[in-house]
């Protein structure tokens, strides 16, 4: 079951949404920096995965970013706050849009 949940890195005021499935992997991520929210990240696995085997690698995250490289059972020390789906949808669209207009 996929599930969805934020967590707030205080050192760089970064809020990181999390899209995970069922074995606890990342399959979206978006991250959100300072009081203004700034998109600076948000990848998908399956993108990622898809720009790495047709050599677009380095345009893909210079674009989107990268999602975590470890399950979420594996992470320590973050406080997530569940998310619903609509939720993390309406924030993946704003900030997916941005990077694109950025990019």
């Amino acid at each position: 079951m996929t599930y969805w949940f934020r967590a707030h890195w205080d050192e760089e005021d970064i809020w990181f949404y999390f899209e995970v499935d069922d074995d606890g992997w990342v399959t979206r991520q978006i991250e959100l920096r300072g009081p203004n929210n700034t998109p600076i990240a948000a990848a998908s696995l399956v993108e990622w995965q898809e720009a790495k085997i047709a050599g677009r690698l380095r345009q893909y995250e210079a674009t989107y970013g990268s999602t975590a490289e470890i399950p979420v059972q594996e992470w320590d020390g973050y406080d997530p706050q569940p998310l619903t789906s609509t939720e993390f949808e309406t924030i993946w669209h704003r900030a997916r849009h941005r990077l694109q207009s950025d990019g």
